[in-house]
């Protein structure tokens, strides 16, 4: 059993939904199915929150689809969205050696079938294959909003508006985070160990990103940003309101109104504003330090992450 969202990610909230999967990694048995519906019906004993209507989650995940399927037409927006949260925001619950495996697999495949990161002319050493597919679901998450906006008839609009330009562009920001370890973790004597040969050394990358996802999104961010003072109070801006942002979550009240909101009442909703105006603070942090050429993360951002 694989958790996401909000638990995996240590930032839930009593409204908030429990997103799972069981994991298959090899042959299946007629009897998994019934593990499925005993993990389901637990969990609603327990009073959680089902997922969303799309049934993403909570059912059966085969490993086979999640590492095999990467791009093409057989790569569908459920297995995009399954992969890449497995990678940047999941935890195994109890066992959990088909998902090292299946985690381990994955990596393998993105790193191993990068041509460019061990035979490329950059002076960076950024896995592009592995990159571009998590860009790929953060543009897939905001059109997929739309998506259910029309769906949904607006149900749930203003929530899902404010995690957008909160949770969901995390997601994005630590795949990057992520990403750019594969370079600015290592030594240049070390660089020059892993990637200066003819044959790709795999298993020291995929052992970094391991260690990176291993750890909360917000921690990786801090870990990685505590490297840089000259970037300190745009961190602080960041992390201010990101807590405001969970704390508002955190107010039975506030996420229930923001639940029944109509597009047409947002501009006159104090609470969405609230939630609006600290996501601008969000996003002002995170361009002060991620889109600007003047530092090392800036560069890596706007040489990677936007063209």
């Amino acid at each position: 059993m694989v958790v996401f969202g909000s638990l995996a990610r240590r930032e839930l909230t009593p409204d908030s939904d429990l997103d799972w999967s069981l994991l298959l990694d090899g042959s299946s048995s007629p009897e998994d199915l019934e593990t499925a519906h005993d993990i389901r019906a637990a969990l609603e004993g327990l009073e959680f929150k089902a997922p969303g209507q799309e049934q993403t989650f909570a059912t059966l995940v085969s490993s086979h689809d999640l590492i095999n399927y990467i791009g093409g037409q057989d790569d569908t927006n459920a297995n995009t969205t399954r992969r890449i949260l497995l990678l940047l925001e999941s935890t195994p619950i109890c066992r959990d050696d088909a998902y090292n495996r299946v985690v381990n697999n994955l990596f393998k495949r993105y790193l191993s079938e990068d041509y460019g990161l061990w035979h490329g002319s950059k002076d960076y050493k950024v896995p592009r294959f592995f990159l571009n597919d998590i860009a790929r679901y953060w543009r897939m998450m905001a059109v997929d909003f739309a998506y259910k906006q029309r769906a949904r008839n607006n149900k749930g609009f203003a929530l899902r508006n404010i995690k957008l330009r909160f949770s969901r562009k995390l997601i994005f920001l630590v795949g990057l985070m992520t990403c750019f370890e594969c370079h600015l973790a290592f030594s240049e004597e070390q660089r020059n160990e892993i990637y200066g040969h003819d044959k790709e050394v795999v298993a020291p990358v995929i052992e970094k990103i391991r260690e990176c996802v291993a750890i909360p999104p917000l921690d990786l961010l801090a870990r990685v940003l505590l490297r840089y003072p000259e970037h300190q109070m745009s961190a602080k801006t960041i992390f201010g309101a990101y807590e405001e942002f969970i704390g508002l979550l955190a107010c039975e009240t506030k996420r229930q109104r923001l639940e029944r909101l109509k597009p047409k009442e947002l501009d006159n909703d104090e609470v969405f504003r609230y939630g609006r105006d600290i996501s601008h603070s969000f996003q002002n942090g995170i361009r002060d330090i991620f889109l600007k050429p003047d530092n090392v993360l800036g560069k890596l951002t706007i040489e990677y992450g936007v063209f």
